[in-house]
């Protein structure tokens, strides 16, 4: 065969190889379309209260591609079963079910999901109250003006939707501002602000001795389980499972290693990402994602997936008793409850697993009151919640992590490309953030006691859509030089 032919059958065969992989992946499309508007519709609709038209038409706005097929997407809610049924063509479909207050919705796969009861506690807080009962006005016009523009919609092309913004400065609230239908105790989907309350808990086991961030995490399935041929060639080396060296430290900066594509991008095209299979077509997410091989050795390269908090979420879970009623007690007990934060949601799969990769719901203020806590070095009410020095681990940037990475946290620390692009545009160097896509941010800036919360439903892209860069902007000027606004303590 000459040269030219071989090319030729090699170009064929890996094209041929491509389309199969493609075709078995696109077969995944409709369900996972499905899916995700599916879990959105029934989170917003029974623990938001928001009217599914209005959050059908923001979400599907804010994803790119999504316009292709939104046509095609039908949804029924039902009201009295509290369940939502979404189709696509009239074939796809996905079920979601409402499972009750502070547990919110999963998606139903036909597996009988597993019953939850959430304790009884009153934990009393510990952090000084942020503010009153009602909403805080602008404490001065230069607030309100930072507002008006957030609130704002430049582009129609490209819609904000802004939906709740607060403001702290030295731990009181001195502007918030909600859309129409969304008030103070309105819990919003953080998305992948979940990610940063994740990598909380799992701080507070460190601090306790339970979990050590360098350590290998417990996951069974990973525990000799490697290749059989190696022991049987070397009676005396055990088969070891290479994702056995997979640490705390490894999930929560994304560097796992583990094959489950990347959940960097909100669109239509991402609905292709074996981790978009694991959320929205697995009933066991967790089990799905703990068997994937490799793609890269654990440390070796970074990869920022769902996957990776998923796990992490699984981790938190073996150790705070093996239950999400437990998680859940333990959640309460050690963050939630010493913050004050009365409006959360926390949403399990059919299994039980906690999808901590995106499925927390909170108030705007109780996203508030989590950036306090990082903040004030996570000690609040003189009580350290989270371990000595966490903040600042949680802050350092990852090693090729381009988009400015930490440990949970995106941080504009360091000589990344996101976090000198984020510096250019206004946000200062120390600052770093919980972020959720499609516009959820909780924004920590040390340097100015700030704590900025936006939530909305705008596109990723270009990263000006959401009008963040702006806002922190505004009420850095707003805010700097000032020793004590009025309504501050």
């Amino acid at each position: 065969m000459t040269r030219n032919k071989l090319f030729l059958v090699l170009a064929a065969s890996t094209a041929l190889s491509v389309i199969a992989f493609s075709a078995a992946r696109a077969r995944d499309v409709p369900k996972v379309a499905t899916g995700f508007v599916a879990s959105v519709l029934c989170s917003e609709t029974f623990v938001s209260g928001l009217d599914p038209a209005r959050v059908f038409a923001e979400t599907t706005s804010a994803m790119p591609g999504a316009g292709l097929i939104s046509w095609a997407l039908d949804y029924r809610i039902n009201r009295s079963r509290k369940d939502v049924m979404v189709t696509l063509f009239g074939i796809g479909s996905s079920h979601a079910v409402y499972r009750g207050e502070g547990l919110g919705c999963y998606l139903d796969h036909g597996r009988v999901a597993s019953d939850i009861r959430l304790p009884q506690m009153d934990v009393k807080p510990l952090l000084p109250e942020i503010a009153g009962p009602s909403v805080v006005a602008p404490q001065s016009p230069q607030l309100a003006e930072a507002l008006d523009r957030a609130f704002g919609e430049p582009d129609r092309s490209t819609p904000r939707n802004t939906r709740a913004i607060v403001v702290m400065k030295d731990g009181r609230v001195i502007a918030e501002r909600y859309a129409d239908g969304i008030g103070i105790d309105t819990p919003l989907l953080g998305f992948s602000a979940t990610k940063s309350v994740m990598s909380a808990l799992s701080g507070i086991l460190v601090r306790n001795g339970v979990l050590k961030l360098h350590d290998p995490v417990p996951i069974a399935a990973w525990q000799n389980s490697g290749d059989p041929g190696v022991a049987a060639r070397d009676p005396g080396v055990a088969a070891r499972d290479p994702r056995s060296a997979i640490t705390l430290d490894h999930l929560l900066r994304h560097t796992a290693g583990l094959a489950l594509g990347s959940s960097l991008s909100a669109s239509l095209a991402s609905a292709l990402e074996p981790v978009n299979r694991m959320k929205f077509m697995e009933p066991d997410m967790a089990a799905y994602a703990e068997s994937m091989p490799l793609a890269t050795a654990p440390g070796a390269a970074w990869n920022y997936h769902d996957g990776n908090t998923v796990i992490l979420a699984h981790v938190i879970r073996q150790a705070t008793g093996g239950s999400a009623a437990g998680l859940m007690r333990f959640a309460r007990q050690e963050l939630f409850g010493p913050l004050g934060m009365r409006h959360v949601t926390i949403e399990f799969d059919a299994a039980g697993n906690a999808e901590g990769s995106s499925q927390m719901l909170a108030s705007a203020r109780d996203w508030a009151r989590f950036g306090q806590l990082y903040l004030d070095d996570g000690v609040v009410g003189g009580r350290r919640i989270l371990p000595e020095g966490w903040v600042t681990y949680s802050a350092t940037p990852t090693p090729a992590a381009w988009v400015g990475l930490g440990a949970g946290f995106w941080t504009n620390r360091g000589d990344s490309f996101g976090a000198t692009y984020r510096s250019e545009r206004g946000m200062p160097r120390d600052a770093f953030f919980a972020k959720g896509t499609i516009g959820q941010y909780v924004v920590i800036v040390p340097s100015e006691k700030l704590v900025i919360v936006r939530l909305g439903r705008s596109p990723n892209w270009p990263p000006e859509a959401d009008g963040v860069f702006q806002l922190v902007t505004d009420v850095i000027a707003a805010t700097r030089g000032c020793a004590r606004l009025a309504g501050t303590k």
